[in-house]
């Protein structure tokens, strides 16, 4: 299944109420959000025509996440669905996930692409090769190991695979519990008391050396199986 295929289906399942894409490149991908959108993208080149309440920002999500609401398009409301497609480094990749999940509900899902690069030249954290995933395949050994409440899935998407992220079973339950204690009509209270356990990484934070350590089993098996 190549991975717009995937995200289409997604799109589908899910009719997610808003959609925010970190690197939209030509907007193929972006194309497939059937409600409210954001796209950011410092360099994007569009090839597709796009909905009208899709809105496009020609920034880096370090730049989009510093704003003071990063909310605002939609109006308020936390992000649903995010697909993570920006710099191809571990680091970048772990950083817009944590800002992405300050700003989600627990319940939210999240896709990763480029998690299952085909070569040793492709996984490289200089660019190599026309096709380049860096070694974001490292993301989800360091979510495995930090965020074990997570639910991480591998999806061999072609051409270079990709991750979906659903909720945490810590914010699960926190929320649960803020759902008891509150009334019925207090139900804005249960996403403030979750998200900051969701967002254990800094925002900002300087590139920690497990990011650089972590395995490369992923890539490996992609390259003995080309």
């Amino acid at each position: 299944m190549h991975y717009l295929d995937f995200l289409a289906a997604l799109h589908e399942r899910l009719a997610p109420p808003s959609y925010l894409e970190i690197g939209i490149r030509h907007g193929d991908s972006l194309a497939l959000a059937r409600c409210p959108a954001v796209g950011i993208d410092p360099a994007f080149e569009l090839h597709v025509e796009l909905r009208d309440d899709v809105a496009l920002l020609r920034e880096t999500s370090d730049e989009y996440f510093d704003r003071d609401d990063p909310l605002a398009a939609f109006g308020g409301e936390p992000v649903a669905f995010a697909f993570i497609d920006g710099m191809h480094l571990a680091e970048f990749v772990v950083r817009d996930f944590a800002n992405v999940e300050r700003n989600a509900e627990w319940s939210s899902v999240v896709v990763f692409d480029d998690i299952l690069p085909r070569s040793l030249e492709e996984a490289a954290r200089d660019r190599r090769s026309r096709t380049w995933t860096g070694d974001v395949y490292k993301v989800l050994d360091v979510l495995a190991r930090h965020r074990p409440d997570l639910t991480c899935l591998r999806v061999d998407t072609e051409p270079t695979g990709s991750a979906s992220r659903s909720g945490s079973t810590r914010c699960r339950a926190s929320s649960a519990s803020a759902t008891t204690r509150s009334s019925p009509t207090s139900s804005r209270r249960t996403r403030s008391t979750c998200r900051p356990k969701c967002s254990s990484v800094p925002a900002r934070s300087t590139p920690r050396p497990f990011w650089t350590r972590a395995s490369g089993r992923c890539c490996a098996r992609r390259a003995s199986a080309g």
